[in-house]
């Protein structure tokens, strides 16, 4: 599945959540997809180079967000978990 299905599928399912699809949420699911970080400090330093105005609560609150719908686990790193049904 690509990166962008599984991101519009993640928004998709945040919005019946009713969260608000901010550009800085954008930016925090585009790296948590294309990088494998270890914790929200490693997202918050990656996120903060690409726009200074994105705080570490915002980070954790959006990964906080993705952990309560099941969009996302954290191991030994964060991913995303959607399968490939769920978007059909």
């Amino acid at each position: 599945m690509s990166q962008e299905a599984k991101k519009n599928y993640i928004i998709r399912e945040l919005k019946k959540n009713g969260c608000r699809i901010t550009s800085q949420r954008r930016l925090l699911l585009d790296i948590i997809l294309l990088d494998e970080c270890g914790s929200c400090k490693e997202i918050y330093y990656q996120a903060a180079k690409r726009d200074s105005s994105i705080g570490m609560a915002t980070v954790y609150r959006m990964v906080k967000t993705l952990e309560e719908a099941g969009l996302i686990h954290r191991k030994n790193m964060y991913r995303v978990d959607v399968e490939e049904t769920a978007i059909a």
